[in-house]
């Protein structure tokens, strides 16, 4: 089987398990206070553009969510994201087991928008039984979102500005933040990020790393402890060296970048033989996901070969699937695939 249904597949890429292999037998302190935590905590706030960030290493994307949400909010307060947010919807009720409402808004591409959230927050705060409603107090984004779509610097920047103005923090969720920056069409650097955010995450686990995920904290309020909430999420790393090795080596020589901009190739390429035969998108992006809308009889015998991810049906003969590339996805993999496709749709 040829995989295309997700971009964590693969294990690493050979740069990270060589300086692996390297240090094995370095005897370092543990808990991320290591040398080499310490280092890729520095290229970070260097390529942010901002000594003043904090940097935590975690291991995977729903422990960082919950940590970050946990640090960041009371009890009595909630989170405003999409009903397709990863939090909502993938995390198997994670920010609900900590005590955190998830506060949905609707989204045809993953994506909220500035008046959705003056709106839920102008609509909490003016009932006059607010206080006996969960208090929204954090807005989740992520970059791209679960559609594979971006924000626009622009959409950024209004989404900061009315967060700032009602007192409610910005965190985004950058699992797939590479693929993001380096899409064609994106105008969002990484500093522009650190700029508008209380709080977001680079993620490694989907960008060729082993495991992993960079938290980096503006915010002074949830700076405040968040290794005491990391510990009790479970997610400080006795070994955490293998966390700060493996995101040196991605953002040392631009490994992290390259390695994007590869997956997002591979996913324009499939995009072309799709665009040629006139397939229909549930959601249209410039990411490393791609969402057909496929006859069934194509997807089953496409199923005999590949695998990707089933999304929903669309009527009683289309259904719309994900397809997605990865930073290690094999050129001729893509190549036999579109091959196949325009075999059976033309």
């Amino acid at each position: 089987m040829i995989y295309f249904n997700n971009d964590y597949s693969e294990g690493a890429h050979p740069k990270i398990l060589e300086k692996l292999i390297e240090t094995n037998r370095e005897q370092t302190s543990g808990y991320g206070q290591d040398e080499y935590c310490q280092k890729a905590a520095e290229k970070i706030k260097e390529l942010c553009g901002d000594q003043a960030l904090d940097v935590h290493f975690l291991v995977g994307g729903t422990q960082t969510n919950l940590t970050v949400i946990a640090a960041s909010l009371r009890t009595y307060q909630g989170v405003i994201g999409a009903e397709t947010s990863h939090i909502n919807v993938h995390e198997t009720g994670a920010i609900e087991a900590c005590g955190h409402k998830v506060l949905t808004l609707p989204s045809e591409d993953g994506k909220i928008t500035v008046e959705q959230i003056e709106n839920l927050y102008q609509s909490h705060i003016n009932d006059e039984s607010h206080e006996h409603i969960v208090c929204p107090k954090m807005v989740y984004i992520s970059q791209p979102t679960e559609l594979g779509t971006l924000y626009t610097k622009a959409e950024l920047q209004e989404i900061s500005n009315v967060c700032h103005k009602n007192k409610l923090f910005l965190y985004v969720d950058g699992a797939r933040l590479g693929y993001g920056l380096v899409a064609k069409g994106n105008d969002v650097t990484l500093r522009d990020i650190a700029e508008f955010t209380d709080v977001f995450y680079i993620g490694g686990t989907k960008v060729g790393a082993l495991f992993g995920e960079a938290v980096v904290i503006k915010n002074e309020f949830i700076k405040e402890d968040f290794r005491y909430v990391m510990k009790q999420k479970g997610g400080m790393l006795a070994k955490g060296r293998l966390l700060g090795i493996q995101f040196l080596t991605l953002f040392e020589n631009n490994l992290y970048m390259e390695l994007s901009e590869h997956a997002d190739r591979m996913a324009d390429a499939l995009r072309e033989t799709f665009d040629e035969c006139k397939i229909p998108y549930l959601v249209e992006n410039t990411t490393n996901q791609i969402f057909p809308i496929l006859p069934d009889k194509v997807l089953d015998a496409l199923r005999e070969k590949y695998t990707f991810s089933y999304m929903n049906r669309v009527d009683e003969k289309y259904s719309a699937v994900r397809f997605c590339t990865s930073w290690a996805t094999k050129t001729e993999d893509v190549e036999q695939l579109k091959k196949d496709i325009k075999n059976m749709l033309t």
